[in-house]
């Protein structure tokens, strides 16, 4: 998840501005958030000198923080943090935690001390934001990012787990020294900003790492971890890299975690795939760093939960007419080719224990590397349905047929997500038998593509 700020910054778009300037009286969350993203017309600016700014107006916040986690990477930021906040919560911690996109509500990007902030508190951070900047330009991810920095030092908790949004070095998140930094692995995204250099990526992410503070490293290429292993020297740290200094694998139903001084023999993650023991294990590390006990490790890896990752849909209207098919619905919001690939390897997982016709509901926006996500899933997938994603620059369904055709999947294209569903139902079983005599196997459907279509179904 990749998570990323391209798919975190575009406000609510249907809200009229306040025009109470720095008063938060009356306000809605849309509105206020409606506001600042009239502040600067570029969705993506990376920098520091605007947050800077309007953190000095507000007093610095940043630097009245507990112990911060800072984690970048390409894809798992958001299931690494996850793993953190569970094995914070099982230890009785109580943690902020920052992360982007929200699925459905924005709330869920500024958890303060273990809940969700409220609409009163988020309405209130937001308008001082927005009167300490006195109109200047400034990022909506800038905005909201100073927001969280005001809630986080005005709440008590014990522990803050931040998200970078894009890139490392120029991302809103870095203006704190944190305690522990997590690096998840690297890999193409957000080329436009970020360009088509897999080392010069993988140093702009490193840009979070900061003198004598721990770093830990999850799985990488070996050119990725020659660059953060130099970047991290120039910082005077020894980095913990996995494969290295630490290793984590599944073992007999088990999730065994492996460093130079330790081995756990551990339950393996709630979060489903492959990918999901290298996560958890890149959390483990930096737990082990920050002193967690190893008993809320353990109960951590069994609680935790992240929507839209992996995540086997079993309540709405979608999953109530998939059940009525005996059909598998899942939902995944990876958007590039390195999330398609560890999603189409659980994928072929599970068609392994039980074959059943694999039909694809996919949106995705027009800046992503639409073949290559879709090469991952050439010759798993029987066919892709293609969805718009309402209010965001989607590729054209026409256009991903042409490309899903061109790997031999079937194509079709739908014009919501219920009639997508449908679809994918009656075209799995269509696919599933030869004549008519034989008999129906239901299909297993998966949503991908984007985090803000993964959000729409979770409305649903």
């Amino acid at each position: 998840m990749a998570e990323t700020q391209d798919e975190s910054q575009n406000a609510p778009q249907n809200a009229p501005p306040s025009k109470t300037i720095g008063k938060a009286v009356g306000e809605t969350v849309e509105q206020a958030l409606a506001t600042l993203s009239a502040l600067h017309p570029k969705k993506i600016d990376l920098g520091l000198d605007r947050i800077l700014a309007v953190l000095n107006a507000l007093g610095n916040p940043q630097k009245r923080l507990p112990p911060v986690i800072h984690i970048a990477g390409t894809n798992g930021k958001g299931s690494t943090v996850a793993y953190l906040s569970a094995f914070s919560k099982a230890g009785g911690l109580k943690a902020h935690v920052y992360t982007s996109p929200h699925l459905v509500k924005f709330n869920e990007r500024i958890v303060l001390a273990g809940e969700q902030i409220s609409d009163a508190k988020l309405v209130d951070v937001l308008s001082r934001v927005r009167a300490a900047n006195k109109g200047a330009p400034l990022s909506f991810f800038e905005a909201t990012t100073a927001a969280m920095f005001l809630a986080f030092s005005e709440t008590p908790a014990d522990i803050c787990i931040i998200e970078v949004g894009l890139g490392g070095r120029f991302d809103a998140t870095n203006v704190i020294t944190p305690a522990c930094v997590g690096i998840t692995p690297i890999d193409y995204d957000h080329a436009e900003f970020l360009g088509r250099d897999l080392a010069g990526i993988a140093r702009e992410k490193a840009g979070i790492m900061k003198r004598h503070v721990p770093v830990h490293i999850g799985k990488q290429s070996d050119l990725v971890n020659a660059v953060l292993d130099a970047e991290a020297a120039q910082h005077a740290v020894k980095p913990n890299i996995w494969g290295q200094e630490y290793r984590s694998y599944k073992q007999q139903g088990r999730l065994v975690f492996e460093s130079e001084d330790t081995l756990l023999d551990l339950p393996l993650p709630a979060l489903a795939g492959q990918h999901q023991i290298m996560n958890a294990g890149l959390a483990i590390s930096i737990a082990r760093e920050m002193q967690f006990s190893e008993r809320a490790i353990k109960d951590g890896l069994s609680a935790v939960s992240w929507p839209a990752r992996m995540q086997s849909l079993t309540r709405g209207a979608l999953a109530d007419m998939a059940r009525d098919a005996k059909a598998e619905l899942w939902l995944d919001g990876g958007h590039n080719p390195h999330a398609a690939r560890a999603v189409a390897s659980y994928m072929a997982e599970l068609e392994s224990q039980s074959p059943k016709p694999l039909i694809l509901i996919t949106g995705i926006l027009s800046n992503k590397d639409i073949g290559g996500f879709l090469d991952a899933f050439e010759g798993l997938a029987s066919a892709v349905i293609g969805v718009d994603i309402p209010g965001h620059s989607a590729l054209a369904p026409e256009t991903l047929i042409e490309l899903a055709s061109a790997r031999n999947m079937l194509g079709q294209i739908s014009s919501n997500l219920i009639d997508a569903v449908q679809r994918a139902i009656n075209t799995g079983e269509a696919l599933s038998r030869d004549t008519q005599e034989q008999p129906v196997i239901p299909p297993r459907i998966l949503i991908c593509g984007s985090l803000y279509l993964a959000g729409e179904v979770l409305k649903l």
